[in-house]
């Protein structure tokens, strides 16, 4: 089953500069492909997210903040950011010899939300993170997976005390079959266990499929 073989994954391994000895390419007995995309408001962890759980350096569009989002960007309850991303993240997990998963990470300020009707095209599922000192700024996120009909979960990434999940679940208007949790997007086993219980839902959903990754 997959979701058996995904808790099997090996850890991420400590990055520095890469070598010899700890780039990961892509086995060639790979055949198949699954594609899932983590999205949510503006500074809520899915870059963080993606880094943590990823068996290969991110490929990350991280670009520092300059004045000219000044007036453009919401900033409330994340003016400690200094850096956004332009475009999305991208994290591989190999799950067996033959599957993999690929990780993007959507852009969560407005101006870039045009980008994630290129991000959902071709996948199967997707992670909804949630803040809860901003629950609404996922609301779009919500809106957008229910139009296209997308599977997904969503995962309250905690930063401290706050509202409980079932008050989450009133707020996003979510019904009763879309798993709700609580994670850590610091942490590997968190985030490992966000995209299990999406593997779940896909499989009850009947989307397990996997892509072509060529």
């Amino acid at each position: 089953m997959l979701s058996n073989a995904f808790e099997r994954t090996r850890p991420r391994q400590t990055w520095a500069a890469p070598g010899p000895t700890d780039r990961h390419p892509l086995a060639e007995t790979v055949d198949s492909a699954l594609k899932i995309v983590i999205v949510g408001g503006f500074g809520v962890g899915k870059t963080t997210m993606v880094g943590s759980i990823s068996e290969i350096r991110p490929l990350s569009t991280e670009e520092v903040m300059t004045q000219a989002g000044t007036g453009v960007d919401d900033l409330r309850g994340v003016r400690h950011k200094r850096t956004t991303t332009a475009a999305f993240d991208f994290g591989r997990i190999t799950v067996d010899a033959t599957r993999v998963l690929y990780l993007f990470g959507a852009p969560g300020q407005k101006r870039f939300w045009f980008l994630w009707e290129q991000l959902f095209t071709g996948s199967l599922g997707a992670v909804v993170l949630v803040d809860t000192a901003r629950v609404e700024d996922s609301w779009y996120a919500v809106d957008r997976l229910e139009h296209h009909g997308m599977p997904f979960v969503v995962a309250v990434n905690r930063f401290g005390p706050g509202p409980s999940l079932d008050r989450v679940r009133t707020a996003l208007d979510l019904s009763d079959d879309v798993p709700l949790l609580e994670c850590d997007a610091r942490r590997r086993e968190s985030s490992r266990d966000v995209l299990i219980t999406l593997v779940h839902h896909l499989a009850s959903s009947g989307r397990t499929t996997a892509k072509d990754p060529t």
